[in-house]
């Protein structure tokens, strides 16, 4: 936690800004969600707040403001390109799940745009297959703002949070101790990520061996 403390102080306020801002842009954008979750910007971006290398309010208004735009350009690109988008090769290895979200988009509506904003893989696509499916604009903003609101704020606070709870421990108990702690808290958060992998990768097989079997 120290050392990435100081590696963004390390960097100049606007390129923390417009990293930040692109990654999460892109994440709903170009699918590269499948890569660099935009929540890990986000915290990261509230981590440099923390810190007094940004401001807080105006990370949090880039973040939600890249989340709705982004998935905007999205919705347009499932919207024009249709089902070809659904072919991508990057999208063929997490068929299984994205007939799982095609289903919840179906039963959920605009509720599958809001919720989708909350797990990563849904995030990436649920725009593109909102747009596929020719889901109202209006209809799709609204669930689409209301998600990327809480969603980049929820995120954008809870890195400010964790950064200055990890200086008030280190004041507190010192360094190593609060790096013990932040080690045990990645530790944690690595279990669950990996536990979240073999869900998803059940899923995938499940839909390979059905598939196969037909």
């Amino acid at each position: 936690m120290n050392g990435l403390l100081h590696r963004i102080l390390d960097i100049a306020p606007v390129w923390v800004y417009l990293v930040v801002t692109l990654l999460v842009f892109a994440e709903d954008a170009v699918f590269i969600g499948f890569v660099i979750p935009g929540e890990t910007a986000a915290v990261i971006g509230g981590v440099a707040a923390s810190q007094g290398h940004v401001e807080l309010w105006l990370m949090i208004v880039l973040v939600v403001a890249a989340a709705i735009v982004g998935d905007s350009v999205g919705y347009e690109v499932g919207k024009h390109l249709g089902t070809r988008v659904l072919q991508l090769s990057i999208l063929e290895r997490h068929r299984g799940r994205l007939d799982r979200a095609q289903g919840y988009l179906a039963r959920r509506g605009g509720w599958a745009v809001f919720l989708g904003r909350f797990t990563a893989f849904f995030r990436a696509v649920m725009p593109a297959l909102a747009g596929t499916s020719r889901m109202p604009y209006r209809r799709f903003l609204v669930f689409n703002a209301s998600g990327g609101i809480i969603w980049g704020t929820t995120f954008v606070v809870l890195g400010f949070v964790a950064g200055q709870s990890y200086e008030a421990v280190a004041k507190t108990v010192g360094r190593d101790m609060a790096i013990g702690v932040a080690v045990i808290v990645v530790l944690a958060l690595i279990v669950w990520k990996v536990r979240e992998g073999r869900r998803e990768r059940k899923i995938e097989n499940d839909y390979e061996a059905a598939h196969h079997a037909e």
